[in-house]
């Protein structure tokens, strides 16, 4: 009896010892000779941004763990096990157009239960080997970002980025000169980076679930002469990440030239930071003029040459710094710009298999995160508003356009191959 309880004993605990070993010698990835890199194996990957993910795993309000396990276990059979999600919304009260509720509700104050959103989320992507690209900022409304920080510094409300978009980019151009904001921002950070996950008791910073940080999502300087001034604030915030966290990859978040203003000299700079590994870029025909909203079909062709060129653009950049580019954002609009769930994607399709095409034959494109993951979401309003089903369409844009859904069999084979 006691040599059968012995086995046992050393049999449960050889499992238990084969367990620890394979979570604690997840590699993290890293990037070296211009490539990302998992252990000894190049990381190549297909994505998605699911921002809204933290948000979903947590038991607040609009929180549903139910849902959120179910579409990673989609996106992860789909093979998509990258995912590029908004570390928490900030914002005092409720706005029109902005994700609620929010996770840091004035400097350094945070939901709770928003931060254990973030754990728990991070602990399910763990459980099913996906990774996290996790982002600070927000160069826009939706989601706090710039405009919070500067009414946290008392410098009163932003206008609408949607509805006065000169007036909105003359207020946030004031983020790269206001020491104050500046300052909450990286108390931020430190925050998050330092932070130990309550579901695993690992800290952040030596989680390999998480891919990379990211300092902001599409950060601008809005105005031409505070460039220089942008570029010192990303180089200090990527810095102050580094002296916290050692092991994982920082990137911007920027939308490459067009982030930059089509400054090629701004752009490079901030590039070659030594504290950011990989290059970002956002693509985005309809928003940037290359494909009329009326006319989405007709200017396919032409949004397809343009992408181009501004990937080859990038590439070059890239092979000169000898850095990855990760193409962490594109998307084109349903067929006919309608936001129904039930129509066409054929354009989209195209444009994404365009894009794909690109990737698959160059080597320094590691990976492309589509927008946007909407999942089995289900929109009750044109515009979303606290209680509708988060989905990959922020709130400050109509639901449904960008969005791609578990229903949307076509453009999902894409994302499969």
């Amino acid at each position: 009896m006691r040599v059968r309880y012995l086995l046992l004993l050393i049999a449960a605990m050889t499992t238990i010892l084969s367990c620890t070993t394979s979570i604690e010698h997840i590699d993290f990835i890293r990037q070296a000779d211009g490539r990302l890199w998992e252990g000894s194996r190049e990381y190549k990957f297909t994505g998605a941004n699911l921002w809204y993910a933290a948000l979903l795993a947590s038991e607040a309000a609009g929180g549903d763990r139910e849902r959120l396990c179910a579409e990673l276990d989609t996106l992860h059979a789909l093979g998509i096990d990258n995912l590029r999600v908004l570390v928490g919304a900030d914002g005092e009260t409720e706005m029109t157009g902005q994700v609620w509720p929010t996770l840091q509700t004035s400097s350094g104050q945070y939901n709770d239960a928003l931060l254990d959103g973030l754990d728990y989320l991070l602990q399910e992507m763990g459980k099913r080997y996906m990774r996290a690209v996790l982002y600070f900022n927000n160069a826009w409304t939706w989601s706090g970002g710039y405009s919070y920080y500067l009414r946290q510094a008392g410098l009163g409300q932003a206008p609408s980025d949607m509805s006065d978009y000169r007036g909105y980019t003359a207020f946030v151009a004031q983020f790269s000169t206001c020491q104050e904001a500046k300052q909450m921002y990286l108390g931020h950070l430190r925050n998050i980076v330092g932070r130990t996950n309550r579901y695993t008791n690992q800290p952040y910073a030596y989680d390999p679930t998480i891919m990379a940080w990211q300092l902001c999502n599409e950060p601008r300087a809005f105005c031409d002469t505070l460039k220089a001034e942008f570029a010192a604030w990303l180089s200090e915030a990527a810095a102050t990440i580094r002296n916290i966290d050692p092991n994982h990859l920082i990137s911007t978040g920027s939308e490459g030239l067009v982030g930059c203003n089509f400054d090629a000299d701004l752009h490079k700079a901030i590039c070659s930071d030594p504290n950011i590994d990989y290059i970002t870029m956002h693509i985005w025909p309809t928003n940037w003029g290359w494909a009329r909203r009326d006319a989405i079909e007709e200017d396919l062709d032409t949004a397809c040459i343009l992408t181009t060129a501004y990937i080859e653009q990038h590439v070059e950049l890239a092979r000169e710094l000898h850095k990855p580019i990760v193409i962490e954002e594109f998307g084109y609009p349903r067929d006919g710009f309608s936001y129904s769930p039930s129509s066409a994607t054929l354009l989209r399709n195209s444009y994404y298999q365009h894009i794909a095409d690109i990737a698959a034959a160059t080597p320094e494109i590691a990976g492309l995160n589509f927008w946007a993951w909407g999942g089995t979401a289900i929109a009750l309003h044109e515009m979303w508003i606290p209680g509708d089903p988060l989905m990959g369409d922020p709130p400050q844009e109509p639901q449904g356009l960008f969005s791609v859904f578990a229903r949307d069999t076509a453009t999902i084979s894409i994302l499969r191959k």
